[in-house]
């Protein structure tokens, strides 16, 4: 079914909701509330009956939280989204930049002293509140119910459609064998887990509970045996009993606060994921703890032979339908008649032509001139607006296959590209070949290899405000752990990480560039004469041609001029086979040497 496009909260709608929000804080005597975009699960994206962020402010992006005081409201928001935010709240909010700006510094700043400041246990992690508490001066945090849940009228339902199971042939490997692997190394008598993709990846099990992500949202206990307790709905496990075999016992998901505190110690959680009300539980149970990382990240991070084979099928078939698009978008753009919904619409369409596409991997973005310039824009009917010429659109898509996960972002130029337009895309391209050329020593981590991609911009003053990279799931989330390209992740990039190479540039009220592609770490290599260390380099999944109008020649070095032409040799040997004739001659002028 195709994306709908009306905004679900509009910013008329926030002060009445934030008034009967400070009247209920009154009745439970505090002094603010705090209001994430999380939910019980701590993954980064919320069914429609957790959204309660957008619900409340009208703030549609997939980050941020806000603090709702008795005289005031902040938003805070990172670099991603401070265009967005100020188009979608109304003014009884203020964005605040965060990180910036840090949540203690902001209470401790504007409470009165000993303030009380409520929180839903069940929304934040048991390393924020603990951080939280830490830095405040003399406010205290208290434990409440969730105060939006008790103003939110029609608050849809929890998910609760069936889980399925997800094939051996892409999975890899046995669930069976993951459990035995994970327990042998758990190092506790049980290990809690609440991220849905990590409860999806060890039981080899997907899910329709979160929009676009096939993830199910459940929680599970992992034993030191291998057993493992999974707790969900009962309409959610009908299907999958077979699947999951004697060695998973179901259980209801109310039950699960109760399976808590029954459990022998000691009890593994990872703080930075774990509900701060499970750590609560554990400790009034006087069970031992032991706070160690998700035992099923790394794991799920290192893509298997059988997860990156269903990762290339997944690219090639995609790649299939975004070139049908590009040649389709060239041959109607020039009638100055398209839109972005018509975009996004058609893309879709030739992403279900492969007829295996199972969803689009997120929101599709489609930002046309200075739309493009929103980092994590989303069309709606009335931010809807035609293509314009002469200027940019910046299409960022995606596809959930169940061999694959998609991720893809190209920039295109409208009419005829300006000088300016030309120089900063060249710079943003210089700056995905130096991720896709770089090899690297095992144990480099993501902050060392995000500097190579905004070098070139850096040299001429510019940057963009996100990561430079994400890791991303096997048909699981399109943004997955715990790898990243970023200047404050300090994880080492390990052999079969899948992850996003995406620099970007934004003028706002102009336009926006960013250009995108996936890589995989692999064995670099040797080189003659090296000194024998272990190297890493990234093989690229993703194969589809830039916009050649848009790529300066003398702003490019010779190395990366003959990437360039290779790159754009190997998509023609890729898909050329694969499309119809008027296509795979426009791919052909599309890939012609710079």
């Amino acid at each position: 079914m195709f994306q709908t496009f009306e905004a679900s909260s509009s910013p008329d709608q926030g002060p009445p909701r934030l008034k009967a929000l400070r009247d209920l804080m009154k009745r439970r005597d505090v002094d603010g509330f705090l209001v994430p975009r999380a939910d019980a699960h701590q993954g980064e994206y919320v069914a429609p009956r957790d959204a309660r962020l957008e619900w409340l402010t009208g703030f549609s992006g997939s980050a941020g939280f806000c603090a709702v005081l008795h005289d005031r409201a902040g938003i805070f928001i990172d670099g991603r989204y401070r265009v967005q935010v100020r188009a979608q709240v109304a003014e009884d909010f203020t964005p605040v930049h965060w990180p910036e700006t840090q949540l203690a510094g902001w209470l401790n700043a504007h409470l009165p002293d000993g303030g009380i400041i409520g929180y839903d246990p069940w929304l934040h992690t048991a390393q924020e509140i603990r951080r939280l508490q830490k830095a405040l001066d003399q406010a205290t945090l208290k434990p409440l119910s969730n105060l939006v849940d008790q103003i939110w009228d029609d608050q849809p339902a929890p998910p609760a459609e069936p889980f399925a199971a997800h094939p051996l042939e892409h999975a890899g490997e046995s669930h069976a064998d993951k459990r035995a692997r994970l327990a042998a190394d758990l190092g506790a008598a049980a290990a809690i887990l609440t991220l849905p993709d990590s409860i999806a990846w060890l039981l080899n099990i997907r899910g329709t509970d979160i929009e676009r992500n096939p993830v199910p949202q459940a929680f599970a206990i992992l034993f030191e045996n291998g057993h493992v307790d999974l707790f969900a709905a009962p309409s959610k496990t009908r299907d999958i009993a077979a699947h999951l075999g004697p060695d998973v016992t179901v259980h209801d998901v109310d039950t699960f606060i109760d399976g808590v505190a029954a459990l022998p110690g000691p009890v593994r959680i990872d703080p930075q994921s774990c509900p701060h009300l499970i750590l609560r539980t554990l400790h009034a149970a006087g069970l031992d703890i032991i706070e160690k990382r998700d035992p099923c990240v790394l794991p799920k991070a290192r893509k298997n032979t059988a997860e990156i084979a269903g990762a290339k099928a997944a690219h090639e078939r995609d790649a299939v339908a975004m070139v049908r698009f590009l040649a389709w978008l060239d041959a109607e753009a020039p009638s100055g008649k398209l839109t972005e919904i018509d975009v996004v619409k058609a893309l879709e369409g030739f992403r279900r032509d492969t007829n295996m596409l199972r969803d689009i991997s997120f929101e599709t973005i489609s930002g046309a001139g200075p739309n493009g310039a929103i980092v994590h824009y989303r069309v709606t009917d009335d931010t809807n607006r035609k293509l314009d010429q002469d200027n940019l659109l910046l299409v960022d898509s995606g596809g959930q296959y169940v061999d694959g996960t998609t991720d893809i972002t190209r920039t295109i130029a409208i009419g005829t590209p300006g000088d300016e337009h030309r120089q900063c895309y060249t710079h943003v391209l210089q700056g995905m070949i130096a991720i896709s050329r770089i090899q690297f020593p095992t144990g480099v981590g993501g902050q060392h290899l995000d500097a190579l991609a905004r070098a070139p911009l850096w040299m001429v003053g510019m940057d963009y405000d996100h990561g430079t990279g994400h890791g991303v799931g096997s048909y699981l989330s399109v943004h997955e752990g715990p790898q990243n390209l970023s200047r404050r992740s300090q994880v080492a990039i390990e052999e079969g990480m899948i992850l996003s190479n995406e620099p970007g540039y934004y003028r706002e009220g102009a336009f926006g560039i960013r250009i995108e592609n996936l890589i995989v770490a692999r064995k670099a290599t040797p080189i003659p004469g090296d000194d024998g260390r272990k190297m890493l380099s990234f093989e690229t999944l993703t194969y589809v041609p830039f916009d050649r109008r848009l790529i300066d020649v003398n702003l490019l070095g010779n190395a990366e001029r003959d990437w360039i032409d290779r790159y754009h040799a190997d998509t023609v040997a890729l898909l050329a086979g694969r499309l119809d004739q008027p296509t795979e001659s426009w791919l052909r002028q599309a890939c012609a040497p710079l």
